[in-house]
């Protein structure tokens, strides 16, 4: 890999329209909100949907190819010292204590807890256990002094900063007081946000108890009230391929990253309350734009809010059409690659080839961004 990698950045834009729904809950239970353009929208946050991108990941990776977040990292690591050594869990639990110990993570209230939320590759705590190998037994019967001495010629931090995993390198890891483990996160998530204005609305719920005609009871089990929006959604991420392949330390890793990411972010959909609305819908819209300038995130389209009575869908497509239009008109920087997968007709589609070209499945949107990217690597270390 080249001494500077060529800077970057994929943007993705979703439109994706949900039926009622409730996909991220605020404090009070109701769908997140906020107000941009004067007025109220539906938002689901950055972290919700972030979650969610991570948790498509599994679906279709191996489970040692991904990344766990928990305070808990003692109590994994025990219960890998345990299957890897055959150690019985006190003697593990000890040993992965002192493991932890040069790391001087900030502990948490409850014993054997993290101050915070350690978000770890999998195979990186494989890699910590297998430090100890064949000596985990000589080492778990050793002082807490001799133990310590024997731990502190170890590599530890080392297999924690190495080797990280798509989700750790994507989306970056943060420990304050120890900046050897800090990750510099690839991925760049925004709130969603609706293009138009919502109005919260309330379903009223009764659940009947199936026994209640034998009691010759009357009336309703439970009653309840859960808090709903519809909305077009407007959705934007972008990520840093050079700092994905600095993360990664592989090019071809870091194609396959972004190829990765770009599926499950477009096909992932928060759960909240996923039981009462089913509200699983695939984007009608999803666009890639590789630039080598700054990423644009292009929410700008929806300050004035679109009306109802334009067909929001549509009419949100053509607004995102006129803004990268007008964003390259105004400040002269075209993107280095663009493609867009749709399923509008007419004069909607029109327009959206006019800025973003030809629409293509999303198999052949994403085949094509592979073949930029790994094109433009390939220049880059000529």
């Amino acid at each position: 890999m080249p001494l500077h990698p060529p800077r970057l950045y994929v943007d993705v834009h979703i439109l994706q329209t949900v039926p009622p729904a409730n996909l991220n809950r605020d404090d009070q239970g109701n769908p997140k909100e906020a107000f941009y353009g004067g007025t109220r929208r539906s938002r689901v946050s950055s972290q919700a949907w972030k979650r969610a991108t991570r948790m498509h990941f599994t679906e279709h990776m191996p489970a040692h190819d991904l990344a766990t977040r928990t305070r808990r990292v003692a109590s994994a690591l025990t219960s890998t010292l345990s299957q890897r050594t055959g150690l019985a869990e006190e003697p593990a639990g000890r040993l992965a204590d002192a493991l932890l110990a040069p790391l001087k993570i900030s502990a948490g209230r409850k014993k054997g807890d993290t101050a915070y939320l350690l978000f770890y590759g999998r195979r990186q705590l494989d890699n910590v256990a297998a430090l100890v190998g064949d000596r985990a037994a000589e080492l778990a019967a050793l002082n807490d002094k001799e133990l310590q001495g024997e731990i502190e010629q170890l590599p530890v931090a080392e297999q924690f900063s190495t080797g990280h995993t798509l989700d750790v390198a994507l989306f970056g890891r943060m420990v304050a007081d120890i900046a050897a483990l800090r990750v510099d996160a690839a991925a760049q998530v925004a709130h969603a946000l609706s293009t138009h204005s919502v109005t919260l609305e309330f379903d009223y719920f009764t659940a009947v108890d199936d026994r209640a005609e034998e009691e010759q009871e009357t009336g309703a089990g439970m009653i309840g009230t859960i808090g709903f929006n519809s909305a077009t959604l407007y959705r934007y991420a972008t990520v840093g391929l050079h700092q994905l392949r600095e993360n990664l330390a592989d090019d071809a890793s870091a194609v396959q990253g972004i190829r990765e990411f770009v599926t499950s972010f477009a096909r992932s959909v928060p759960g909240g309350y996923r039981n009462s609305f089913a509200h699983q819908t695939l984007p009608s819209l999803v666009s890639v734009v590789v630039r080598a300038d700054q990423p644009v995130n292009l929410v700008t389209a929806y300050e004035r809010p679109v009306t109802p009575s334009a067909g929001i869908a549509a009419e949100s497509a053509r607004r995102l059409a006129e803004e990268h239009r007008t964003a390259i008109d105004a400040w002269g920087d075209a993107p280095a690659y663009t493609a867009i997968c749709h399923a509008f007709r007419d004069e909607t589609a029109q327009r959206l080839e006019e800025a973003f070209g030809p629409a293509v499945s999303f198999p052949h949107l994403l085949d094509g961004l592979d073949e930029h990217l790994i094109s433009a690597i390939a220049e880059a270390t000529r």
